[in-house]
């Protein structure tokens, strides 16, 4: 019998690059010995966001911002496209979704929505693309990236609401398709319109389970298992017609999908406080940390669910610009098991911007939570709201798109070593010179950036966070644009951007026998 060598290796690493995910198998199924511990990373070369229909007011104004990074881009090529031996040009490209708009209609008189007008295709990296869509009509959108442009993608969609009861500053990371989300801080209240948004990118239909769970554990519901979301399209339903249970101020929703994935939000429009998203939480942790309370913050509610089996016993601990603290009457929560509790913490940053970190008074049994923080900046009818899901720490790179002169802060916290980070502020949508900072973070503080911003700005920018050395570090960018005294603002966490994967190494073949 004649050896022939086969180059397994090269193409489990295009694929890899592509999906995100590869595996080398020997015949038996068990892993290739020749594979073992010889990985590399590369970068994505295949990315799909969704972003939800923005807003059911007909006065709503959407800024669409497409961004994608430098510095993983240099050996992510165009992908070959099938069977014709070519590299696909790159692209990053959102289109409208089909379905309804954000409220649950179809538009005005019954007709399809309007297109929105999505950002552009993104020629190279380093440079944001913006785009307006107005109105109640804007749909949902789905896109994805490839080749040097997929890498760190990100899409940021703001909606300002000037007038009525979505009045407020809407901002949301378009998310990335998933199977499993939690979102602590919603409401089933009379006060409250929440509304989960779910979109599915892909080509094939999914079908979702939505469950609520209050103060009592889960909350009775109808309507919530399996919800088809067809490809290409965008479900929106509202949380207060999926129970007959007394309406509750405090509600943890699960998302999951049964077939298929979505990308997922949660719109709030509360009728005294504005409007704003909520993301999804980190995964449940035993710590968690919840980055970018603004300074100037009048009233802060801190909202947990345990998922597990156990009941959680937290410490909770406050990082400021100068060090940890114990908020007063607040030091320690209880949160029983399948239950979301919730407490107030007035006057907590004092004019400090601060995060909060959530750890288990016994180190040795930490049991898993999820957790947001719902925050109100002004008094009365000059109130606005907004949300800060607990985010997970930046491991390579994470980005956040739209911002603008004056009216970004990003926050920077290390809950437990000193670090440092890298931090871009990139080109202008319409011009500017990028810049970079160092910024050394100690441990146990809350670091706020307001002045980094490019030379010549014309537009808005994005702002890049690359770990350098020491801790963890999590962040979260506010967005302030007051309007007509009312201080609309938005609060958006930075998730790392999954930009490379780790493959199997293509330093050597694989051989088989004929």
């Amino acid at each position: 019998m004649k050896r022939t060598t086969l180059s397994l290796i090269a193409g489990a690493t295009a694929l890899a690059a592509v999906t995100g995910f590869a595996a080398l198998t020997a015949p038996d199924g068990t892993a290739a010995p020749e594979a073992a511990g010889a990985t590399t990373r590369l970068p994505v070369e295949r990315v799909g966001l969704a972003c939800p229909a923005p807003s059911s007011s007909e006065v709503a104004e959407t800024l669409y911002t497409s961004y994608t990074p430098t510095g993983t881009d240099k050996a992510a090529g165009g992908a070959e496209a099938p069977g014709t031996g070519k590299a696909e040009r790159p692209t990053a490209l959102l289109r409208p979704a089909a379905g309804t708009t954000a409220d649950g209609g179809t538009g005005k008189d019954g007709k399809k929505p309007a297109a929105a007008k999505a950002p552009a295709t993104v020629t190279a990296p380093g440079k944001p693309v913006t785009a307006e869509a107005n109105g109640a009509s804007a749909p949902a959108l789905t896109g994805s990236a490839t080749g040097t442009l997929a890498p760190g993608w990100t899409v940021q969609q703001t909606t300002v609401v000037p007038a009525g009861g979505s009045r407020g500053l809407l901002g949301l990371t378009c998310g990335a398709p998933d199977t499993d989300f939690w979102f602590p801080a919603a409401s089933t209240a009379k006060a409250r319109h929440d509304y989960v948004h779910l979109t599915n990118p892909d080509d094939t239909a999914a079908v979702a389970d939505i469950a609520l769970y209050g103060p009592e554990g889960v909350l009775k519901s109808q309507f919530t298992e399996g919800i088809p979301v067809p490809a290409h399209s965008t479900v929106p339903v509202l949380l207060s017609t999926l129970t007959h249970e007394a309406a509750q101020r405090d509600v943890t929703v699960h998302v999951t999908t049964r077939s298929g994935r979505v990308g997922a939000a949660l719109g709030v429009a509360d009728e005294k406080l504005g409007s704003d998203w909520i993301s999804a939480s980190a995964d449940p942790s035993g710590s968690v940390v919840l980055p970018g309370i603004p300074a100037d913050a009048t009233s802060v509610r801190l909202v947990v669910m345990a998922p597990g089996e156990d009941d959680a016993d937290l410490k909770v601990k406050l990082s400021t610009t100068n060090g940890a603290i114990v908020p007063a009457g607040a030091d320690t929560l209880h949160v029983k098991s399948g239950m979301t509790t919730s407490i107030d913490l007035p006057d907590l940053t004092r004019g400090s911007a601060a995060s909060l970190y959530l750890a288990p008074e016994d180190p040795k049994h930490p049991v898993p939570v999820v957790a947001a923080l719902q925050v109100v900046r002004g008094k009365g009818d000059k109130s606005e709201i907004a949300f800060i899901p607990a985010a997970g720490a930046i491991s390579a790179r994470a980005t956040v798109a739209d911002n603008r002169a004056k009216a970004s802060t990003l926050s920077l916290t290390a809950p437990d070593a000193d670090a440092q980070v890298r931090v871009t502020a990139s080109a202008g949508s319409g011009a500017g010179t990028p810049v970079s900072k160092t910024v050394t973070v100690k441990a146990g503080t809350t670091t706020a950036l307001t002045d980094l911003v490019p030379q010549g700005l014309k537009g808005s920018y994005a702002l890049t966070v690359e770990p350098v050395s020491g801790g963890k570090v999590h962040a979260a960018r506010t967005l302030a644009l007051p309007q007509d005294g009312v201080p609309m603002f938005t609060v958006q966490t930075l998730t790392d951007d999954r930009g490379t994967v780790e493959v199997p190494s293509a330093h050597q073949d694989l051989g088989v026998l004929d």
